[in-house]
């Protein structure tokens, strides 16, 4: 999204603050404090998220409201604040938010932005024009009671809090089509492979299932990670210390943002703490991570069992979703799997950012907030994106090349383990060398050597059998009874 032009050809009104006075364009609802911001901090080109621009109309509104019932603002003002919140709340005016997402003054420009476009829609509202804070003031009415030390972290959890459930949904998608992907592939033989070298035999069913756990953990994680931003540092003002926050107000901000919010939304125990350490978002962008490694992971295999189709492995069929050259013609790629490993390289990095801005944190406050949110934003709402069309786009059409997988499993030497338990590993291990040197099947190898009885070969060596724990008996040869697994 482009961040909104300043509009320079329109009437202009003057403002002022301690730097001195500015001129700003008459219709806009920003002032001084959001144009200097806007002219310091043009890092990326980018408006804040529309996430962030409602948390923080959510707190302003629960502010005017619990300012009101104690007594600090007049209901007057306290209800066009409101009205000018809810406006907000519904997506207006979000393009006089034009401040950068990265800033310094750890979210002050942010705050002022919030500030001063709530008062101008106010003052109108109250019958005013823009500009006359004698009305409504963005310091001593829309941020009475608040510092930008408290209202931008707790802006900044209630917006991660939000994404967080909205990846949330995207992923319990993903576990879901995973999930069907193992009922189908249940019956699928396949070679399995450790150190991309033949192993043992593991059902197609069995890898998806293994890749549903995975995703099924992300999601745990993501609730864990909710409960970390569901305490606010609210109330806290400059430092934790609560200075210039009325008691009844410091007793009710919380309880009244979560109402309103209808989110589960708790104060700190200790505001202090709250205010200096932001661990939280460690956690919060380490389990993000993890679920994107988690992805990553799922894709490399998913590209490696797709390989070919000619020349590689060719067990499973992506979904073809475009033209894979611009040279070479009929190539397709796995293209949905590439973009979620690029999401996912570009989430560790941000991780690594988000750590190094939580550890250089001094004293009472952490400056570097913005560059957590804006990262860790991109993070969540990049991995969502993601996984939404690694299902539409990808898993839900795989396809098993049945045929292949057989055919690999029968020409694999890697069934030879089974044999250990009868005949030693050492004996196994060379009957495996010598498959490989004459290029022989290994069942052809075990018969003419006479190894084990072929009706004992062909139950020690079913493949179905060994994708299961245990060691088949085949004591007293075969009888007509079905062979038991011991366990």
């Amino acid at each position: 999204m482009e961040r909104a032009q300043l509009q320079e050809n329109s009437p202009f009104r003057s403002e002022s603050d301690s730097i001195g006075e500015k001129e700003i364009p008459e219709n806009v609802y920003y002032g001084v404090q959001s144009l200097r911001g806007a002219e310091n901090f043009h890092i990326t080109g980018l408006a804040m998220h529309p996430e962030i621009i409602k948390s923080m109309a959510y707190i302003k509104k629960a502010a005017a409201i619990t300012n009101c019932e104690a007594g600090l603002l007049p209901k007057n003002i306290a209800d066009a604040i409101v009205k000018a919140c809810d406006e907000v709340i519904r997506g207006l005016h979000h393009e006089d938010f034009i401040v950068d997402p990265i800033q310094g003054g750890a979210g002050t420009s942010m705050n002022m932005n919030a500030n001063e476009v709530i008062a101008n829609r106010a003052i109108e509202i109250l019958g005013g024009k823009k500009g006359d804070y004698h009305l409504v003031n963005p310091n001593d009415h829309v941020n009475c009671g608040q510092s930008t030390n408290d209202v931008f972290p707790s802006a900044g959890r209630m917006t991660t809090l939000r994404l967080l459930s909205k990846a949330q949904t995207q992923l319990k998608h993903l576990q879901s089509s995973l999930e069907k992907k193992a009922a189908e592939f249940d019956d699928v033989i396949k070679m399995g492979r450790t150190q991309l070298q033949d192993a043992v035999p593991i059902r197609l069913g069995q890898e998806f299932q293994a890749y549903s756990e995975a995703i099924r953990r992300d999601i745990a994680r993501f609730e864990a990670a909710k409960d970390e931003m569901r305490c606010l540092n609210l109330g806290g003002t400059a430092i934790g210390t609560g200075l210039n926050a009325d008691v009844k107000y410091l007793n009710r901000i919380v309880p009244t943002l979560a109402r309103i919010t209808e989110l589960d939304l708790v104060q700190a125990y200790n505001l202090i703490d709250a205010t200096q350490n932001l661990d939280a978002f460690v956690a919060v962008s380490g389990a993000v991570k993890t679920c994107a490694v988690n992805l990553s992971k799922i894709s490399n295999d998913l590209r490696l069992m797709s390989s070919g189709p000619r020349t590689g492995l060719h067990e499973i069929n992506l979904p073809a979703r475009q033209n894979g050259s611009s040279i070479m013609p009929g190539k397709i790629n796995p293209v949905i799997p590439e973009v979620v490993n690029q999401v996912a390289f570009n989430i560790i990095g941000n991780d690594m950012t988000i750590n190094m801005a939580v550890e250089a944190g001094q004293l009472e406050l952490n400056a570097f907030e913005p560059i957590i949110f804006y990262n860790l934003f991109q993070s969540i709402e990049t991995l969502a994106y993601a996984t939404k069309t690694f299902v539409d786009n990808c898993i839900s059409g795989i396809t098993a090349n049945r045929e292949r997988c057989r055919q690999l499993v029968e020409n694999s030497v890697g069934v030879v383990t089974a044999l250990c338990p009868y005949i030693g590993y050492e004996q196994a291990a060379k009957l495996a060398k010598k498959a490989i040197a004459e290029d022989v099947p290994i069942r052809t190898l075990l018969t003419e050597n006479h190894v084990m009885k072929p009706e004992e070969l062909e139950l020690v060596l079913s493949p179905l059998t060994m994708t299961e724990p245990g060691i088949i008996s085949v004591a007293d040869s075969v009888s007509e009874k079905p062979a038991k697994r011991s366990s």
